[in-house]
């Protein structure tokens, strides 16, 4: 079976149900890869076995500098784990799912297998035809109301994966997550690591590379529109240009129509699983609705940033991520990693 050579492209008639376990799982995949990441930087590894898929941590894609921990990377391949879950529902299969099945390979993340055959609820088909409109939208968002139904909705949503989504609806709380979202921009933007590990990256619009994000995603966010993209990067490694960034995150943090933290009980690599589960739940069901999401996570990648954000929510728990939510103009998507290049052959030791 040919390999696509952008999975953005896949279509659902392409589905093998007439071939082998492993080319239908590695069809599915198509559909895993395109989850959100931090950075873009796809930090997931699969193994087919017979009949199941394992997904690995793709440590070697760790950003150490804005997550030290590897919590962002674990909730990315959480996301990942979603979307392939969903796939498995659509085409009629159960999907059994077994989280951290072996203690001592810790890279070994999740198990996943067809289980019985099962008819997917209509909501799910909803959610698996939402797999390939899902854009991070980093683009200003109209004032448009969200509705409080959908929001109930993507509570619940969340809930279903054991997170949290608490919705910022006083003013005065979404200033203060406002400010701290401008905070930690100049506390990050500050830090000579973070911006060099942020630069490596971003790469010029007219690049090969199937991961990180293209300047054309991150223009308005930097403030860099009408500079060539192939500048983009050395702009970024080289200036300070927190205060500039600040300013827009501000503006955006506090003018989107939904402003909104997702956490967890816990603080575990299965609670990270967990929220990057509920994370692509809701995203998902999000833009079923034509509402996009971007993130604002900058005040829980810093410590003690993170702890204000925790103060401020008056409620047991981690913040996990920072959301706004809205509606806006349609994006370009950010490159993809097809399935023969996250692959592996033999299962990490």
């Amino acid at each position: 079976m040919a390999e696509l050579w952008d999975p953005w492209n896949i279509s659902e008639g392409g589905f093998p149900r007439a071939r082998t376990s492993y080319e239908k799982l590695r069809f599915l995949l198509n559909y895993a890869v395109l989850a959100p990441s931090s950075h873009n930087s796809q930090p997931w590894l699969f193994r087919i076995l017979d009949d199941a898929v394992e997904l690995y941590a793709d440590r070697t894609r760790a950003l150490p500098v804005v997550d030290p921990e590897d919590r962002e990377l674990i909730m990315s391949c959480g996301a990942a784990l979603l979307h392939l879950r969903i796939a498995l529902r659509h085409i009629g299969f159960e999907g059994v799912v077994e989280i951290l099945p072996e203690p001592k390979k810790p890279d070994l993340l999740a198990r996943v297998s067809f289980g019985r055959q099962m008819e997917a609820s209509p909501e799910e088909h909803l959610l698996f035809q939402s797999i390939v409109k899902r854009r991070t939208n980093r683009m200003p968002f109209e004032a448009r109301h969200v509705q409080e139904t959908l929001l109930s909705e993507l509570q619940t949503a969340v809930s279903k994966e054991g997170a949290w989504l608490h919705v910022i609806k006083e003013e005065d709380d979404r200033n203060k997550i406002a400010d701290l979202v401008a905070d930690a921009d100049r506390i990050q933007m500050a830090d000579n690591r973070f911006r060099r590990e942020l630069a490596s990256w971003i790469h010029p619009n007219r690049t090969a590379s199937h991961d990180g994000m293209p300047a054309y995603a991150y223009v308005y966010a930097f403030g860099l529109s009408g500079l060539s993209s192939a500048f983009a990067p050395l702009v970024v490694r080289t200036f300070d240009i927190g205060k500039g960034r600040a300013a827009k995150d501000r503006q955006l943090a506090s003018g989107s129509p939904v402003l909104a933290v997702l956490g967890t009980n816990g603080d575990t690599s299965k609670d990270w699983l967990s929220a990057g589960q509920a994370l692509a739940r809701l995203l998902l069901r999000a833009r079923a609705e034509n509402v996009w999401s971007s993130f604002l996570n900058q005040p829980i990648e810093v410590a003690e940033l993170r702890l204000r954000v925790h103060d401020m929510l008056g409620r047991p728990g981690f913040p996990q991520l920072i959301l706004r939510m809205g509606y806006g103009p349609d994006v370009k998507p950010t490159p993809r990693r097809t399935p023969g290049e996250v692959l592996m052959r033999q299962a990490l030791r």
